[in-house]
């Protein structure tokens, strides 16, 4: 007795592209969200950039009303502090972008260092500023009824005799020093949100999350760091330098 032979056809195997656990479903693929994630964070970050181009403007504006005192006011903030942490930040920036480079090339043990090292240099500026406001407070430049503008030196005084400021010199020195904690406050804020970042993003790289393509949120994240670094950038010449010492 014959027994006919099934003939099945062969059907050759389809190459399924493997999704990454972090691919959310509304997203055709991941290099639609990846681009949609980075596309979100330019546009927050164009909203940061109209926030603080506005109080960019208006110490500019306020600067160039009130000049001889605000030249008089940035002259009592530290240059060797303030450069310091312009030197912090610019390798801070640094070993972010390290960071976003081992992310790409998934090498994990490099990732977690560099973002760990953009912490620290992170938390180290923090410091050397919370150190320039404990001297500002120390010395009462914050505005207010007890701003005190005994050790200012009045730039219409000549020769040797050093006279005091006038009340009305005196009062548009408050003005730098509200703009001053204004701008560098906010900075300093949006620092402290990148430093607690930096530490879920290093907990994250530490479990693995970062090494099997999944690099955006290390992206994204290197933008809005060096971002906060421009800032700083523009903050330092206008704050500490600029026509600092007039003739």
């Amino acid at each position: 007795m014959t027994h006919p032979h099934t003939h099945e056809t062969a059907v050759p195997a389809e190459h399924h592209h493997v999704a990454l656990p972090q691919h959310r479903h509304h997203f055709e693929t991941e290099e639609q969200q990846r681009e949609a994630g980075s596309f979100g964070m330019w546009l927050f970050l164009l909203t940061e950039i109209m926030f603080f181009g506005g109080m960019f403007f208006a110490y500019l504006l306020y600067r160039n009303w009130y000049y001889d005192a605000f030249v008089v006011a940035s002259n009592q903030l530290s240059i060797p502090l303030g450069a310091t942490n312009t030197v912090i930040l610019i390798g801070s920036g640094f070993f972010m972008a390290l960071g976003v480079w081992a992310a790409e090339v998934k090498k994990k043990g490099l990732l977690v260092l560099f973002l760990i090292l953009t912490t620290l240099l992170g938390v180290a500026f923090l410091g050397i500023k919370g150190v320039e406001y404990h001297e500002k407070w120390e010395k009462h430049h914050i505005p207010g009824a007890h701003f005190d503008v005994s050790e200012f030196v009045n730039p219409h005084a000549y020769g040797l005799h050093e006279e005091p400021l006038s009340p009305d010199m005196a009062q548009k020195t408050q003005i730098f020093f509200f703009l001053y904690f204004a701008m560098t406050g906010m900075h300093a804020f949006h620092m402290i949100i990148g430093i607690v970042l930096l530490f879920w993003l290093t907990w994250r790289a530490h479990a693995g999350d970062f090494s099997k393509g999944y690099v955006a949120p290390i992206e994204n994240f290197g933008l809005y760091w060096h971002f906060v670094d421009i800032v700083w950038l523009f903050l330092f010449p206008l704050l500490y330098l600029i026509n600092r010492h007039p003739l």
